[in-house]
């Protein structure tokens, strides 16, 4: 056994979401306690303008009893490496081998993002600051209990110097928006002894032109996006799958989403493990974001039978 895979491990298949932030804390706690009963291997969430990372941490977390509970990503932008090791430090002792950190803040190149009047600034370089951010939170010094063990710590990466630097200062990577070429890249990166997480998105619906409307509709609002349509560009999609003013392109939107029925879906998920994925956490997008129970209801008998990879 390797990375994260052990008696507290994520398993091969876990649930990735945006979901609960539009939700009440009563729904989120149930859902999360269900999530767990149906067999899934870890619960992995966002974080942009809704709930605060180690907020949602907890109440994910204390809703569970044995489920491993995933930020994906804590935004380093938000805020300073001491409060994030402290926060990071006492879910790890309150919820031993459950909590998992996963690092990341695209708000970190050379742009200004301003979302409903709120302006996120640019904290430098990427691989430079996350580098910085990770030095200072191990420099952080520790007034309380110690948790052991540690946490353990992913970083959300994409090209390949973030992933060499997930491969040497944490527990491997966790990446979002991918192909399965991509995870073949990112598992060469890494090596094979560092953790891969791997995002899917997935349209339960047999009706294929609504299920590919709702797809195409999540690829155009990432592909606008910087550093996700530089790293579509390294994995060869050009002008004629991200045009100007225009929509994605058929063959972007199959690359990044698995719509169809469970099967459909499933075959993706296996195709992320043979390509060296050690857990695939798939995010279930629904017509106008309706919140996912039934399909997470209906998907996990399925995803979870997910065979482990060669």
């Amino acid at each position: 056994m390797r990375g994260l895979q052990g008696p507290d491990g994520l398993g091969r298949v876990g649930v990735w979401t945006f979901a609960f932030e539009g939700q009440p804390v009563g729904r989120v706690r149930e859902a999360a306690a269900e999530i767990e009963e149906l067999g899934y291997g870890a619960l992995w969430y966002g974080e942009a303008f809704g709930r605060d990372t180690v907020g949602q941490a907890w109440l994910l977390l204390s809703a569970t009893r044995r489920l491993p509970v995933a930020s994906g990503i804590a935004s380093i932008a938000y805020r300073e490496p001491l409060a994030m090791a402290n926060a990071e430090r006492t879910l790890g002792e309150a919820f031993p081998g459950r909590y998992v950190l996963g690092l990341g803040g695209h708000r970190v190149d050379d742009t200004v993002i301003e979302v409903d009047g709120y302006r996120v600034p640019a904290r430098g370089k990427a691989v430079t600051t996350m580098r910085a951010y990770l030095d200072a939170m191990d420099a952080a010094p520790a007034h309380g209990p110690v948790p052991d063990p540690a946490p353990r710590r992913l970083l959300a990466a994409l090209g390949p110097k973030m992933l060499g630097l997930a491969a040497e200062r944490a527990g491997g990577a966790h990446t979002y928006f991918v192909s399965v070429e991509h995870t073949a890249r990112a598992r060469a990166a890494l090596g094979p002894d560092a953790f891969l997480g791997v995002e899917q998105a997935v349209v339960l619906d047999t009706d294929r032109a609504r299920a590919r409307s709702v797809a195409e509709e999540h690829v155009a609002g990432y592909a606008r996006v910087p550093h996700q349509a530089a790293n579509l560009r390294r994995l060869g999609f050009g002008d004629e799958d991200l045009p100007p003013g225009g929509g994605p392109s058929r063959r972007l939107v199959d690359a990044i989403v698995a719509y169809g029925d469970a099967d459909v879906l499933h075959a993706r998920v296996r195709e992320h493990l043979a390509a060296g994925a050690d857990h695939v956490c798939v995010q279930v997008l629904t017509a106008d974001g309706a919140f996912p129970l039934r399909e997470w209801r209906e998907l996990a008998p399925v995803l979870t039978a997910a065979p482990a990879r060669p």
